[in-house]
C-alpha cells in the first residue's frame, strides 16, 4: 500500500474504492460489504464480494457531502442467539477477519464517516519531491502547507505517515528505518511505515497513514488536515456486547493493576475484537497515568499526565475500579477477593500490580516528611514540603537521582546518600557514573557516598536531621527514599501462582503463569528474555511493561504469540537524557566513545566478546540503531565496537550492519 496508487474508480455515490480499502486497513480486517448494482465486478475487491443479497449500505449526507458507510453482515447462528441477551436487546454487527475470528462494532449507533474525498475542505494534496530526491532507506520530513508528514522510501516504494512519535513528540525523521518500520530516536517506539501501526513501545497510539501517488516522476501526498494536525491515531476498538450476561461481581477478563501493562492489555483485547466484559482494578485513586513523570516532573497532577481521558474508558467499555485492593486470589474458583470483602469472578486474569517502594528500617523511620514515591500524591507532597527547605535523597537509583535533579531548583539544598562509590555504577559503570555525578555537583547537589542512614531525628514530630553511619549529620526537612522496590505479590502467596525467591511472578514466553487462564505482566514478573538466551529476567522498564501487556492480551485470545523485544529505557536530568537499550547485567567491560566531560558520549557494555547493552547521551539515534540490530537477533561483537571507537567517524554505524564481522 506504500507505492503508487491509480486514480480511484467510482463506487456507490462516487465513493472511491481506495477509501473503502483504507477503512479495511483501519479495522485491520477484510470487510464483507454489501454493494449495489452500480458497481461493476472489476470495481469490487474479491474479499468484499458476498453472495448475500441485501439493501444498499451507502447514503449521502447533504451537509458537507459527508459519506457515511454502514457495514452490514449476516450474523452466524451462534451470534443470533446473543441478540436477545446483549445490551439493548441486540448484538452488534460483526466484521470478519481473515482467520475467521470476529470483531464487534456498534456501527448502527456510530456510523463510520469517510470524508477524505467528499469533504474537500479537510483534504490537502501536495507535491513534496521528485522520485529521485530520496534514495532507498531514506526518510524526509515534508510540509504539506497545513502540517507535516514523514515521507519514506524503501525498496523502491514511497510511504507517508505522521512525522512525530505519539509518545512524547520526537521527530521520527531522526529515528532509524529498518525493514518496514521506523524506530523513535528518543524512547525506541516502533511504527510500521505501511500502516502507521505501533509495533513496539512506549506509547499507546499509532501514526496516521497518508496516501502517496506518483505522477510524472513527482511524489504527491494526499492527507486529511485533521490527521496532519493530530499526528496520532487511536486504533479502532470493539464494544462490549454481552454486559447484560454478567452480574456486578463477574467478568470475563479481570486485570489487577492499572499501569501500562494492564492498560495495554485491555486496549489490545478491544483492538483485536474482544467484545466481552473487561474490568481493571487498582489501589490507586486515579485512572492510568504516566508514572515515570512522577520523578521527572513532580508537581504534575493526575489529569495532566493521564494516559487516557475518562471518556476513552467509557467509549471503549473498559471498566476501571479505583481504590480497590485485591488481598487474595482463589484460582480454583477463579475469584479475586478485595479488601472490603467484595468478590469478583473471572474467566481470564492478568496480574499487573507492579512494585512497592522499599523503606528504611532505621530508628525514626516513622517520622513525618519521610517519603517514598509511588503515587501522584506522594510526588506532590514532596514538592510542597521541599520548597526552599533542606532535602535528602537516600539512594542513587534512577528514581532517586531524578528526584534530586528536580529538587535542585526547588529546595534550599539537596543531598544524596548512597552505598556505592558513584551513582549508577551497576547500570552505567564507574566512568559514566562519575561523569553524571559531576553534572549533579555542578547543579548544587552534594553526595555522601559509601555510607547509609543510621537514624532519622525529629523535632515536634517532623524530620529535622538525617544521621549517617559515617557519623555525618545532615540537616533535613524532607527525605525521599529511593533504594529500590519489591514486587507487590504478597496477596498471591497462598494462591498457587508460582513466585520466585524474590517474590516475582514466574511466566513463560507468552506471559502465562503456571495456572491456566492466569497471566502476568510488568514490573512484577520474571520472564524469558530472548536477548539473553531466554534466561528468566526481571526488567522493570516502562517500555517492557507495555509489550508484556500486549503479549498477555494476544495469548488470552489464543494467538500463541511469544515475547521478543529489546529492553529500552531512558532517564532525564537537568534537561539531558540518557538512552539505554539491551540488558547489561553482568557486564565486565565498558567501551566509551565521545567526551564524558562534555556529556556527549556512547558507552557499550560487554561481556567476553559480546555487547550486552548500550547507553548514550547526545548521541542519537545510535541507541535506537543498536536496539534494531539486537532485535533482529544479531550479535554485536566487542571487536567491532573497538574498531568503531578507534576509527569510526561520529555517526558512522556501518560496523553495525556487518563491517568487521
Amino acid at each position: 500500500m506504500g507505492g503508487c496508487f491509480s486514480k480511484p474508480k467510482p463506487g456507490p455515490n462516487n465513493l472511491p474504492v481506495s477509501v473503502l480499502k483504507d477503512l479495511a486497513e483501519e479495522l485491520s480486517a477484510p470487510l464483507r460489504l454489501i454493494f449495489n448494482k452500480s458497481w461493476s465486478t472489476e470495481d469490487v475487491p474479491e474479499e468484499w464480494k458476498t453472495a448475500e443479497a441485501s439493501v444498499p449500505v451507502f447514503k449521502k449526507s447533504k451537509r458537507n457531502e459527508l459519506v457515511e458507510v454502514k457495514i452490514e453482515v449476516v450474523l452466524p447462528e451462534k451470534e443470533r442467539v446473543k441478540e436477545e441477551t446483549s445490551p439493548n436487546g441486540k448484538a452488534s454487527p460483526i466484521i470478519y477477519k481473515a482467520n475467521g475470528t470476529s470483531r464487534h462494532y456498534q456501527l448502527e449507533e456510530h456510523p463510520v464517516a469517510i470524508n477524505p474525498y467528499r469533504n474537500v475542505k479537510d483534504v490537502v494534496e501536495a507535491s513534496v519531491c521528485h522520485v529521485k530526491d530520496l534514495d532507498n532507506g531514506q526518510m524526509r520530513e515534508v510540509d504539506l502547507g497545513c502540517g507535516k508528514a514523514l515521507l519514506v522510501k524503501e525498496n523502491g516504494d514511497f510511504y507517508a505517515v505522521g512525522h512525530k512519535c505519539p509518545h512524547y513528540g520526537a521527530p521520527l525523521v531522526k529515528g532509524v528505518l529498518s525493514k518496514g518500520r521506523v524506530r523513535c530516536p528518543w524512547h525506541g517506539a516502533c511504527f510500521n511505515i505501511g500502516t502507521g501501526d505501533i509495533e513496539d513501545f512506549p506509547g499507546l497510539d499509532s501514526l496516521p497513514k497518508f496516501q502517496v501517488k506518483i505522477e510524472k516522476e513527482k511524489v504527491y501526498i494526499r492527507a486529511s488536515k485533521q490527521a496532519l494536525q493530530a499526528q496520532k491515531r487511536t486504533k479502532v476498538m470493539a464494544k462490549c456486547i454481552s454486559l447484560s450476561n454478567y452480574s456486578i461481581s463477574s467478568t470475563n477478563v479481570l486485570i489487577i493493576g492499572a499501569g501500562p501493562a494492564g492498560l495495554v492489555c485491555a486496549e489490545t483485547l478491544r483492538q483485536e475484537g474482544f467484545s466481552d466484559r473487561i474490568v481493571m482494578c487498582t489501589i490507586d485513586r486515579h485512572l492510568p497515568y504516566d508514572r515515570p513523570k512522577l520523578s521527572k516532573s513532580m508537581d504534575s497532577h493526575a489529569d495532566q499526565i493521564a494516559l487516557r481521558p475518562k471518556e476513552f474508558f467509557r467509549t471503549n467499555d473498559i471498566e476501571v475500579l479505583t481504590e480497590m485492593q485485591v488481598v487474595a486470589v482463589d484460582v480454583k474458583n477463579k475469584t479475586a477477593i478485595f479488601k472490603d470483602g467484595f468478590k469478583m469472578e473471572y474467566n481470564k486474569l492478568l496480574l499487573a500490580t507492579g512494585n512497592t517502594p522499599k523503606t528504611l528500617s532505621c530508628k525514626g523511620k516513622e517520622v513525618e516528611n519521610v517519603f517514598t514515591i509511588r503515587t501522584v500524591e506522594d510526588a506532590n507532597r514532596v514538592v510542597k514540603v521541599a520548597a526552599g527547605k533542606n532535602a535528602v535523597v537516600v539512594g542513587a537509583s534512577f528514581l532517586g537521582m531524578e528526584v534530586a535533579a528536580y529538587l535542585s531548583e526547588k529546595a534550599h539544598s539537596v543531598s544524596v546518600v548512597e552505598l556505592e562509590e558513584v551513582p549508577f555504577k551497576k547500570s552505567f559503570g564507574e566512568k559514566v557514573g562519575r561523569a553524571l555525578m559531576k553534572m549533579f555537583e555542578n547543579n548544587r547537589v552534594k553526595f555522601y557516598m559509601q555510607t547509609e542512614v543510621s537514624e532519622l531525628r525529629e523535632q515536634e514530630g517532623k524530620l529535622k536531621e538525617v544521621v549517617l553511619k559515617s557519623g555525618k549529620v545532615l540537616r533535613a526537612d524532607v527525605c525521599v527514599i529511593g533504594i529500590g522496590a519489591t514486587p507487590a505479590t504478597g496477596f498471591l502467596k497462598q494462591s498457587g501462582v508460582h513466585l520466585d525467591s524474590k517474590g516475582y511472578i514466574v511466566v513463560n514466553k507468552m506471559m502465562q503463569t503456571n495456572v491456566l487462564g492466569v497471566f502476568a505482566a510488568g514490573d512484577v514478573v520474571t520472564f524469558p528474555l530472548a536477548l539473553r538466551n531466554h534466561k528468566k529476567t526481571n526488567v522493570p522498564h516502562w517500555q517492557m511493561a507495555h509489550m508484556q501487556g500486549r503479549i498477555a492480551a494476544l495469548n488470552m485470545l489464543a494467538h500463541g504469540t511469544e515475547i521478543s523485544t529489546v529492553p529500552y529505557l531512558w532517564t532525564a536530568m537537568f534537561g539531558k537524557s540518557i538512552r539505554y537499550a539491551g540488558h547489561g547485567e553482568g557486564f565486565d567491560d565498558v567501551i566509551t566513545r565521545g567526551d564524558l566531560d562534555e556529556l556527549k558520549f556512547v558507552a557499550f557494555y560487554t561481556k567476553s566478546d559480546e555487547v550486552l547493552a548500550v547507553a548514550s547521551m547526545n548521541y542519537d539515534p545510535l541507541v535506537s540503531k543498536v536496539a534494531d540490530v539486537m532485535g533482529a537477533g544479531r550479535t554485536i561483537r566487542k571487536r567491532d565496537v573497538e574498531l568503531f571507537v578507534r576509527y569510526g567517524k561520529t555517526g558512522d554505524m556501518s560496523w553495525l550492519t556487518g563491517k568487521g564481522s
